[in-house]
């Protein structure tokens, strides 16, 4: 098991700046999961982890050793591509122990390595049969031996269950994720599903246009992100965003006025915010509940009902937000497009952001964080 830390890291191609002072500790054996959007540079930064990019400015340590002159073959690090990029006319075995070939490692060490990663990926009985005659799932389980079998102190994982279907990546990620804690290696795995973020990781980090926006575990993200980025892009569906006026503001409570004049007290640190502000509530759909459970309520115009047995997700046209409002229910809710609705917003649930989007820090404790 190996630390990877990352001081100051910047990746530029020509004049323009990808990756933006980057700073990380990665523990041994952790992990940990780079999330964003396209373009944000998650893929730009695994590859200046692998020595596949070169690091504009800044330092790279693995293992306590700077890295950044290093080879990428000498960094004891193994890499994982979206493409399997498998050798269509070689079977498994030969797929899976082609670098060990090139490195001239005996036949015995060669078999011996085979057999253990394919006993590991449960594809001890397929080691004759060519990519050709594999799903999927196969395919990508033979792409992580192959780099299994290098042993590496760090595996690099970049969007490697994109290239499947729903239903193969929920078992591959059940798979990586028993991998890990068989093996108790030092991950890191790129991806922009945050859903595959949040049911993997030890430890998240959200970048936003090249910048770490915030770093922290799955439900920590979830209940306390520290601007409205990572609030908005974390959870499925998206937090609600719900313009606010505010009243009054006192050291551990702020007073929010919504559009239809209803206003309550919500728990969040209030020495930032000055009476008078406008500012934007965040409470995710989940979140929302009955309108008589609620401090406060908002009505709308029902614009779409998703009816998904296990739950339900009513869209809601709402003048004072920013979008429509999702409201999520674990069961059958009978509504149709037209229909007017209440929901009740309860305030210890609720998030306050700044015009900048800074978050005001949630005080109300959540169960498991």
């Amino acid at each position: 098991m190996t630390s990877v830390t990352l001081r100051n890291v910047c990746k530029a191609y020509d004049d323009v700046l990808i990756s933006k002072n980057v700073d990380l500790d990665i523990n041994e054996g952790e992990f940990v999961v780079f999330v964003g959007p396209s373009g944000c540079g998650k893929s730009t930064l695994l590859r200046c982890i692998a020595g596949l990019e070169d690091i504009t400015s800044g330092d790279l340590y693995i293992g306590g050793k700077r890295m950044n002159d290093v080879e990428p073959s000498k960094r004891g690090v193994g890499m994982v591509f979206q493409s399997y990029a498998l050798y269509p006319h070689l079977n498994l075995f030969d797929n899976m122990s082609f670098g060990l070939k090139l490195a001239k490692a005996n036949k015995g060490e060669i078999k011996k390595r085979v057999d253990h990663a394919a006993d590991i990926l449960q594809l001890g009985h397929l080691l004759e049969r060519q990519p050709k005659a594999l799903s999927g799932g196969q395919r990508q389980r033979v792409a992580i031996g192959r780099t299994l079998v290098s042993q590496p102190d760090v595996f690099l994982l970049d969007e490697p269950l994109s290239n499947l279907d729903a239903a193969l990546r929920v078992q591959m990620r059940i798979e990586i994720a028993k991998l890990h804690k068989q093996l108790g290696c030092t991950m890191i795995y790129v991806t922009h599903d945050q859903v595959e973020a949040m049911t993997m990781a030890e430890k998240i980090v959200v970048l936003d246009g090249g910048y770490v926006s915030q770093v922290g575990a799955p439900l920590e993200l979830y209940h306390y992100p520290k601007n409205r980025f990572v609030a908005g892009f974390i959870g499925s569906p998206k937090m609600n965003f719900i313009s606010v006026h505010i009243e009054e503001a006192e050291k551990e409570r702020v007073k929010v006025k919504l559009a239809n004049g209803s206003a309550f007290w919500i728990p969040v640190d209030g020495t930032t915010v000055t009476a008078g502000d406008r500012m934007s509530l965040g409470i995710r759909p989940e979140h929302l509940v009955p309108e008589e459970q609620g401090d406060a309520k908002i009505d709308g115009e029902v614009l779409v009902v998703e009816k998904l047995g296990y739950e339900t997700q009513v869209y809601l046209n709402l003048e004072s937000a920013d979008a429509d409002v999702i409201y999520r229910v674990p069961d059958t809710l009978l509504l149709n497009s037209g229909d007017k609705f209440s929901i009740g917003i309860p305030a210890n649930r609720c998030h306050l952001f700044h015009s900048d989007g800074k978050a005001c820090q949630r005080l109300h404790k959540e169960a498991g964080v």
